[in-house]
């Protein structure tokens, strides 16, 4: 951990709501002026969309599952490593994994190359002078074996809606975005089950504070489920590690209709999700940073 070159992960799985939380942190870097290094967690992938369709084969012809939330098909080691050498130095490399025809196409200009969509860009040299890490993707609190990605960040933070809620949002991404069968999306989340179990869930026992969804609404079979249940249908149950360094109070009046629903937890409408985020997050990134100037 480092208080010069801080490093911040935000950890959880596909779908989970990262997105809103990655937001949340761009409207604080922009209010702070604070320049990130962004860093995301699809680029250690060990394996391209090709190669890990042959990995996923060749596993099952061995009777065996191979998934993105496991370390068979991520280089935990990298990352770790990642976070380790910018808490020492400010510096380390970067790669990004192509997502779409965009991406491609705007990383081809940029490096004079012929990607494809699901192929990564080369590793390359971050010289530039940032304030801090920025990680968004499956892995910030990552272990295994050996292998401590969570030991190397300062704040590390936990998306993560109940499991149900975690399927039925796949299931409708998956279907309308991606165009895969119910069938195919169920094979996925029962292949990446054992996965989950070791390599995700144990993260939000090592982040720093969680954001977990938990719907209103009734999920209890997700699998038939005709729609994703709104935020306005939704709490927000924000846990924290070190609950004495937080201004409860402060959080209770600026937040409309929030409680405590355990000395370590606060309880905030769905529809606050941001806002809320903003209000806990905006002071620990102000404090990163003014240790960083000190130190």
């Amino acid at each position: 951990m480092s208080a010069k070159y801080p490093v911040i992960a935000v950890t959880g799985s596909s779908g989970a709501g990262t997105t809103t939380v990655k937001n949340a942190f761009q409207h604080i870097f922009f209010r702070e002026r604070i320049n990130p290094l962004i860093i995301e967690g699809d680029s250690y992938h060990r394996y391209d969309r090709a190669a890990m369709k042959q990995a996923i084969a060749d596993y099952a012809a061995k009777g065996k599952q191979i998934s993105h939330f496991g370390p068979e098909a991520n280089h935990f080691d990298t990352l770790a490593h990642t976070f380790k050498q910018y808490g020492e130095t400010g510096k380390c490399q970067r790669r990004y994994y192509l997502h779409s025809d965009e991406e491609a196409a705007e990383h081809n200009a940029r490096l004079h190359t012929t990607l494809k969509p699901g192929q990564f860009t080369p590793w390359e040299d971050i010289t530039e002078q940032t304030d801090l890490l920025f990680y968004e993707g499956l892995h910030g609190g990552a272990k295994d074996g050996n292998v401590d990605v969570s030991k190397f960040v300062d704040l590390l933070v936990g998306v993560v809606p109940i499991v149900n809620l975690e399927w039925i949002q796949k299931i409708h991404r998956d279907n309308a975005q991606r165009g895969y069968s119910a069938d195919a999306i169920v094979d996925t989340i029962l292949r990446r089950m054992d996965d989950y179990v070791h390599f995700i869930t144990p993260q939000f026992s090592r982040t720093d504070i969680n954001f977990q969804r938990v719907p209103t609404v009734d999920t209890s079979n997700p699998f038939i489920a005709r729609d994703i249940p709104t935020p306005d249908e939704s709490f927000i149950v924000i846990r924290f590690r070190k609950p004495q360094n937080v201004d409860f109070p402060y959080l209770l009046n600026m937040i409309k209709d929030s409680f405590m629903s355990r000395p370590n937890t606060i309880v905030v409408p769905g529809g606050k999700m941001g806002f809320a985020m903003e209000m806990v997050l905006n002071p620990i990134i102000r404090e990163l940073i003014e240790k960083k100037t000190k130190g």
